[in-house]
């Protein structure tokens, strides 16, 4: 059951990626405001562990924040995207990868006081790297760095990429 009653629900934008909303609110006292809320299908993040025991990480350009990022192969799901399927695609797109085995880690979200996107997070052993198919509009290039470092760089704040950094520590443990 809602917390807050919804008076009114318009959408801003609407694109195949996601959608902006804005909801016209009442809470039990009575306060009416207004709460703008990114709407996104979801988004998968997958740690690729080579063969070798290396972690695959991608060296990102980023326009939003004019910046290059690490990052692990990751990618949003679309309308009808299941999470397994979209961190195999994402895992082949970017990095050329197959995986032996692929493992579920777990779920969080990304940015709860402005969306509702889930990331879903993904271990990827028996990584073989292959030929990439990326979008026109990605720049990056592939990093395998070591286990160790890897975890070093995410625990030190060179990866930048929140979710990236998360998966890397929540899969610590299994890598």
């Amino acid at each position: 059951m809602p917390i807050w009653e919804t008076l009114d629900r318009r959408y801003l934008w609407q694109s195949k990626w996601y959608n902006l909303r804005q909801d016209r609110l009442r809470t039990p006292e009575g306060t009416e405001f207004t709460y703008t809320i990114v709407e996104h299908p979801g988004a998968v993040w997958v740690v690729p562990v080579t063969t070798e025991d290396q972690i695959v990480l991608i060296w990102n350009y980023r326009y939003t924040v004019d910046d290059w990022c690490y990052e692990v192969p990751a990618g949003g799901l679309g309308p009808d995207g299941h999470p397994e399927e979209v961190a195999r695609q994402e895992l082949l797109e970017e990095i050329g990868g197959t995986a032996a085995e692929l493992r579920s880690i777990g779920q969080f979200y990304t940015s709860n006081g402005i969306s509702n996107e889930v990331a879903y997070v993904y271990l990827a052993t028996g990584v073989e790297l292959g030929e990439t198919c990326r979008e026109s509009t990605e720049l990056m290039e592939l990093r395998l760095v070591p286990v160790d470092e890897a975890v070093r760089m995410a625990r030190e704040g060179e990866i930048t990429d929140g979710p990236s950094a998360l998966a890397l520590l929540w899969c610590e443990p299994l890598l």
